[in-house]
C-alpha cells in the first residue's frame, strides 16, 4: 500500500482531470476500508450495532457475536440456520412466500439507509439468508458504512425532487451530499440530469430500474465535475445488489412498488422527516414574501403513490394506510398542518395577485393600443 501510494502521486493531475479527485485520496479510501474489513474486532462492533438497531424486529435476524472469544484475526458468531436468499427451490421447500421475502428485504434495506444511517455494504446472495420462519438474516459485517442525519435528509429530499423531476434541486441535493464541489456551475449538470432521467425512465415511473439509472449516471460522472463519495459508492452498490437479488427472485420486480410506500411511511411517521414536509410541499414565489403550498408537487407525489401501488385491493389498502398516516400526522402536529394550510391560503393569494397583474397588463396594452389607433385616425 505504501508503494502504491508513492506511485499514485504521479497520477494525481490525471485523476483530477478525469474523475474530479486525486489518486492519493482514492487510494487512501481503499486502504482504510481494506484494513477495517480485515479487523474482526471492528466487525464484531458492527454486528453489535446492527443487533441494537434491529432489536425487536420480528422479520430481521442479526447473528449473535462472542467478543470474549474473538480477536483481531478470529471472529466467533452464531450459526445461521437458513438458505441462500436466491435459491428459489429451497425457499419453496421452506414454504417462504417469495413476494413477502422480497418485501422484508427491501424494507430492511430502506430502514438501514433512512432510519439507522448504518447499512450493510455488501449484501450479495452469499451474505443474505432466508430462515424457515420467513425472516431475513445478514452475515459478514466487515463492510458497512454510515450516513449522517444531514445525509439522510438530503437523500430523502433527492427522492422527492426526482419524483417531481426538479433537476435544479436534485443538483443542489447532490452538492449537499458531496457529489459536486462548492462553486461549480450547476446549469449544465441540471440539464444533463434531465436528459439522463428522460432516457432512463421512459414513460412510466412505475418501471423505474435502479441499474438503468446508475448506468446513465456513470456516464455523467466522466463528462461533468461529479465525484461519487466513498460512502455513496457503497450505497449505490448496495442498492444495485439488492435490486439484482429481487429480480432473480421475481423478474417482474418493481423497486418503487415496494420501496415507495415505506419512504412515504417514514416521511409521515418519523419526526426527523415529518419536520421536513414544509420544505417539500412549500415553494417560494415572487408574489408573496413567504412560501406557498405547491399543489403540483403534492399531486405528483400522490400520483406516483397511486401508480406504483396499482389497483389491487391490497394496493388500495396500502394507499389508505398512507392517507391515515397523513391524517394522524396532522392530529399529532397541528402546527405543521396549520403551516401547510397557511401555505394554501398564500397560494390562493399569489394566484389572485398574478391574475390581477395579468388583467392590469392586458388593460394597459389594450388602452395603449386604443390610444395609438385614436391618434392615427
Amino acid at each position: 500500500l505504501y508503494l502504491l501510494r508513492v506511485i499514485s502521486k504521479a497520477f494525481n493531475d490525471v485523476a483530477v482531470r478525469r474523475i474530479g479527485v486525486d489518486a492519493v485520496t482514492l487510494l487512501d479510501e481503499f486502504a482504510e476500508n481494506l484494513l477495517e474489513e480485515l479487523d474482526y474486532r471492528q466487525e464484531a462492533r458492527n454486528i453489535q450495532d446492527f443487533q441494537a438497531n434491529f432489536e425487536g424486529d420480528p422479520l430481521v435476524k442479526i447473528p449473535g457475536v462472542y467478543p470474549e472469544l474473538s480477536s483481531e484475526k478470529v471472529l466467533v458468531m452464531e450459526w445461521i440456520n437458513g438458505v441462500r436468499c436466491t435459491d428459489l427451490d429451497k425457499l419453496d421447500e421452506l414454504g417462504v412466500p417469495v413476494a413477502d421475502f422480497i418485501k422484508v428485504g427491501v424494507q430492511s434495506g430502506m430502514r438501514q439507509l433512512l432510519e439507522f444511517g448504518l447499512f450493510h455494504g455488501d449484501p450479495h446472495p452469499g451474505n443474505v439468508f432466508a430462515m424457515p420462519d420467513g425472516r431475513i438474516a445478514y452475515v459478514d459485517f466487515g463492510s458497512v458504512a454510515e450516513l449522517s442525519t444531514a445525509n439522510k435528509e438530503a437523500l430523502l429530499d433527492a427522492v422527492v425532487h426526482a419524483v417531481d423531476q426538479d433537476f435544479s434541486e436534485i443538483a443542489r441535493d447532490m452538492q449537499r451530499l458531496g457529489f459536486i464541489a462548492e462553486g461549480t456551475d450547476m446549469s449544465p449538470i441540471s440539464k444533463a440530469l434531465e436528459g439522463m432521467w428522460s432516457e432512463a425512465m421512459g414513460n412510466n415511473l412505475a418501471d423505474f430500474n435502479f441499474r438503468t439509472v446508475t448506468t446513465q449516471f456513470s456516464r455523467l460522472v466522466y463528462s461533468y465535475p461529479i465525484r461519487v463519495p466513498e460512502r455513496f459508492a457503497l450505497v449505490i452498490r448496495t442498492l444495485l445488489t439488492q435490486e439484482g437479488i429481487c429480480l432473480t427472485l421475481d423478474p417482474d420486480f418493481k423497486l418503487l412498488a415496494v420501496a415507495y410506500p415505506y419512504v412515504a411511511k417514514r416521511m409521515l411517521r418519523d419526526p426527523l422527516y415529518s419536520q421536513r414536509l414544509p420544505m417539500v410541499l412549500l415553494k417560494k414565489v415572487p408574489e408573496t414574501r413567504k412560501p406557498v403550498f405547491d399543489f403540483r408537487r403534492a399531486l405528483q407525489l400522490v400520483q406516483v403513490a397511486a401508480t406504483v401501488a396499482g389497483r389491487s385491493p391490497k394496493a388500495l389498502m396500502s394507499l389508505g394506510t398512507t392517507a391515515l398516516d397523513a391524517v394522524s400526522l396532522c392530529w399529532r402536529k397541528p402546527y405543521l398542518a396549520l403551516g401547510l394550510f397557511r401555505g394554501m391560503l398564500r397560494w390562493g393569494k399569489a394566484k389572485f395577485i398574478a391574475l390581477c397583474s395579468a388583467v392590469a397588463g392586458f388593460m394597459t396594452r389594450f388602452l395603449k393600443a386604443r390610444g395609438a389607433s385614436s391618434q392615427g385616425s
